[in-house]
């Protein structure tokens, strides 16, 4: 009985863990495809302004990211990653705020400046009126991103599924009797 229950789920994460590969390779090709968007719409963007004003010469000498990648553990070991946008605070980071001492009496504070104030849009480096392809690269760039984080998510449960799926066969093999 107890090797038909773990037949049973060893169906059950196999079939899971197949589940998730086919999403990984969906999401493999929709990241191949932004990418090429991306990259198709940026060389229109250096057609319309001319090669010169499309290019590293116009950026900016200090660069802040947009977003940034946030990870969690859960607690069986499965990892999860997803975009954060910058200038948005993590629970982390508003905890340790309110954690801080108040002064209640006497000459009021000024306010803190923000450490990290909101990135600007890197399009304005290439000017005011940007075409309409700059902005299409940007916002297939930022898809990638995304699905890149996705698929990072995808690879680490489909690790934890490979390993699960191991333990579970060699706990298979060792209740079945080995035939000669």
């Amino acid at each position: 009985m107890a090797s038909r229950d773990l037949r049973a789920e060893v169906d059950f994460v196999l079939l899971q863990l197949l589940g998730d590969l086919e999403q990984l390779e969906a999401k493999r090709q929709a990241l191949n495809a932004r990418v090429e968007e991306g990259w198709l719409s940026l060389s229109k963007a250096r057609y319309a302004m001319g090669a010169k004003s499309v290019g590293p010469l116009q950026y900016a000498s200090h660069m802040e990211p947009q977003v940034r990648v946030g990870t969690s553990e859960s607690q069986d070991g499965l990892q999860k990653f997803w975009m954060v946008r910058a200038g948005t605070q993590t629970p982390e980071e508003v905890g340790s705020r309110e954690a801080a001492l108040r002064r209640r009496k006497g000459l009021p504070r000024t306010p803190e400046p923000d450490s990290s104030p909101a990135p600007q849009n890197p399009l304005k480096w290439f000017g005011i009126l940007v075409p309409h392809s700059l902005r299409q690269a940007q916002a297939s760039f930022r898809e990638g991103l995304q699905l890149a984080a996705d698929m990072a998510s995808l690879q680490s449960r489909i690790t934890w599924g490979q390993s699960q799926l191991q333990e579970l066969q060699e706990k298979l093999k060792q209740l079945e009797p080995r035939a000669p």
